[in-house]
This record gives structure tokens, sequence and C-alpha cells, in this order.
């Protein structure tokens, strides 16, 4: 570990500053901000394969792992001359002028701004409208294991074979699996994410005990495939991404043949380097193996005759003209319930119980909650309490829900105002610093 209060690594030609090189980043190991860098610089060849000429979210851990980290979507002011950026417009109508990476100083400079992982948007910055990229991100649920992640990627492998693409197999550096698939840019982000719900729909008619292709968490079982991951302005940490767990786990690609038997745990900081070195980066093609949407997108207008529309979009985006109604099917029932009962009494199986910039907090609220329904948390079941983080402006936040279906319907507790109720979207509501880290 560097006592030194500044180093400086050389990389492409240029000598990058690395403040506070012995801050430590990954409290579980020791691991150092150093460290992390010295990472990157040694795997520099396969992170920039992902990243190389694309937009890229600033997620800064300014604390380490341990701490939250916040998006920056736009550039800091003060920055060398020799760093890209190229403007960007959102569904919101903002824009932002965001940083674009192109070499291993680049890389470097950002990750010394506190990047752990890597976020790039899957388009290029000469064609910021056209997605050269469809991702496949297989989110498993509480409690499911990992050889069923394993197994639904495969069959992910099998409909992209059969519909004319080659998928590129990785580890998300977490519970789940992602695949890329490299396309021509011809399509637009709608476009794209439809076939990424025809993907999803496929698999989970092929896997129906194992897949989910269900936006909403109330309907969905075994391994969710997230396909709203394609719409515009989501980003995905990329490959050789250090991700942020208690063992500094690599988001690591993969030959097919590695997949039936990886483990997630194997691939970390310290132990993919000798892997990059001994066996080069398994995602070396994925630039050649641009494929066309005409299979997928067939399958689309296929599922859509046999009465599959579109569905649900995350909540911050325009409602679109064929999106189902944007609630989840247990408040639907509510709503008729309450209709019918004349209003006067909730008996919706989810509620909202806290929602706050921090999850410390909301887990506070969550314990609350508890505390003055003891008889209805008795009741619940882990995978009953729906704990996700969510992005804001520019900040994650936390909302936890609870679904009460396994509670008597009489004894069912109200909807109340969330404890803590955070604004995710209110100009006053608390800011992270953007303190160097």
């Amino acid at each position: 570990m560097s006592k030194a209060r500044d180093a400086a690594l050389a990389v492409a030609g240029r000598e990058v500053a690395i403040t506070n090189p012995g801050k430590v980043f990954f409290p579980g190991t020791g691991y150092t901000k150093l460290d992390l860098a010295r990472y990157y610089a040694a795997v520099a060849d396969g992170a920039l394969r992902g990243i190389s000429g694309r937009p890229i979210v600033l997620k800064r851990y300014v604390d380490g792992a341990a701490g939250e980290p916040f998006f920056q979507k736009r550039a800091p002011e003060q920055r060398p001359e020799w760093v890209e950026t190229v403007e960007l417009a959102f569904p919101s109508g903002r824009t932002a002028r965001e940083i674009v990476v192109r070499d291993a100083a680049q890389l470097l400079w950002i990750v010394n701004l506190g990047c752990i992982d890597l976020n790039p948007h899957p388009v290029r910055a000469d064609d910021l409208e056209h997605p050269d990229e469809l991702r496949v991100d297989l989110d498993p649920g509480p409690g499911v294991g990992w050889d069923d992640v394993r197994r639904v990627t495969l069959v992910v492998r099998d409909v992209l074979d059969e519909h004319g693409l080659r998928g590129w197999p990785k580890t998300s550096g977490s519970r789940g699996m992602h695949v890329n698939v490299r396309i021509a840019r011809r399509w637009s982000f709608d476009q794209v994410r439809r076939a990424a719900l025809a993907l999803a729909r496929e698999v989970e008619r092929r896997a129906p005990d194992l897949a989910s292709s269900k936006w909403w968490k109330e309907e969905r079982h075994g391994v969710f495939l997230d396909y709203n991951q394609n719409a515009k302005d989501r980003t995905v940490a990329s490959a050789w991404s250090v991700r942020a767990t208690h063992d500094a786990r690599v988001s690591m690609p993969l030959e097919w043949d590695e997949v039936a038997s990886c483990s997630p745990e194997d691939f970390t900081l310290v132990t993919a380097p000798a892997r990059f070195r001994e066996r080069g980066d398994a995602s070396a093609g994925i630039d050649d193996a641009a494929g066309s949407l005409d299979g997928l997108l067939e399958l689309s207008r296929s599922q859509e005759a046999a009465g599959l529309g579109d569905a649900p979009w995350p909540p911050h985006y325009r409602k679109q003209q064929d999106e189902p109604p944007r609630v989840a099917p247990s408040r639907q029932k509510i709503a008729r319930t309450a209709t019918e009962r004349g209003g006067r009494r909730s008996t919706q199986p989810l509620i909202t119980v806290a929602k706050a910039a921090h999850k410390p907090d909301a887990l506070a609220g969550l314990e609350r909650w508890k505390t003055r329904y003891p008889d209805a948390a008795g009741r619940l079941q882990e995978d009953d309490v729906l704990i996700d983080s969510m992005r804001g402006r520019s900040t994650t936040w936390t909302r936890i829900r609870i679904n009460l279906r396994h509670v008597p319907e009489d004894a069912r507790p109200r909807e109340e105002t969330p404890d803590p109720d955070y604004d995710p979207w209110s100009d006053a509501g608390p800011r992270r610093r953007a303190a160097p880290p």
C-alpha cells in the first residue's frame, strides 16, 4: 500500500496523477485507490474495448466501495485539454456534456475521480442516436441461485444464435450475468429496446420456470431479463469493470464454454490481471461481429400479432402510445377493490414504506414500520421486502416496498406516507458532495 501523498502512472504517453493513492477503497480487503488504478492500467486494452469512443456516466464513489455513489453526467469543468467530451440529449429534455474515453490515460483520469466501475452508453460519440450494442442484463431475484443464472444465460445464447446474432457473455460482477450483442448502427433506441423485449419474452417462453420478462417485481420469478436497460439514457457496467463489492469483483468476459462452470467470485481486482496476461480478452472479437436486428424485430412482430404489445417503461420516461398502464397489477386490483368498497379502505398488497437519499436511512424507516406493525412484519417472507436502488437526477436513492401477500387481507396495514419520504426530483432535496476522492 502506497503511503505517498500523490502517485503518477505512465500510460498512453502521459503521466496521470493519482491523488490520495493510499486511500482504502475496499475496506474488506484493504485495496486502495492506487491498487484500483494499477488494475485498470494492467487491463486497459480489454477495458477500453467496452468503453472506447462512448459517452460515459461518471459513477463516483468518493468514499470508496463502502460509501454511496453519485452519478455525474456532466463532465467536470476542470479537466485536462486532452479529455474529450460530447453533448447528449436525454428523454427528460435536458442535455449534458459527457466524458468520452479513448485511451488509457483518459481511463485513469476518470478512475482518479473515484469511478470504480465504468458505465458507458451503448452509442459512439459520432452517432448518438443509433446504438451499436444490445445489452442483455440477467438479474436474479431473491433466493435465485447462480446455477439458474447460468442456465438462463445459455438459453439467451440459443435464442440469439437462432436469430442471427452472436452474444458475448460476461459476469456482471455481482449476482447476475450480462450478454452484449454488437449490432450495426441502423436502428433507433426504441427499436433496440423492442428487440430486447422480444428476446426476453422468448427466453421466458423457453424456460418458464427459470426466466421472467415481467417488469413489475411482484410478477417476477427466477432470473429477470431487464429489457429496459436498452432504453435511451440507460447504462450498464462494462466488461473488465471492477464492482463495488466487498471482494472487488470484476465483470469478466467469458468464452461460452466457460459459462456453465464459472464462478463470479473467481474474478477480482487481484486475479483478473493474471487472466488477462495469460488468456487475453474473451470479447476481443466483438467489434468484428456486428449483426442485424431483423430477426428479433420479426419475432417482436409475431409476438405483437399474438397479443403481446409493449411492456412498461422506467417511470421517468414519457408514456408511450402502446404502453400498458404504468401501474403495478396489485395497484390496479386495489383501485378496483377500493372503488367497489367506496374507496374507504386500501387492501393493496404492495406498499411503499420508505424513500431515502441514503440506504441506512431507508432501512431505519423499514424498522420503524415493523415496530408499528409487528403482527404484519412477523408474517413477511424474505422476498416480500423489496429494496430498490433507484436513479435520481444525479444520485442513487433507496426505495423500500413491502408485499403484504402473506398478511390476511383484514390485517393489512394501510399505506401511509413513506418514512422517510425523499423526493429525488426536488431541487430542494439533499445533494451528495462532489469532494475529491
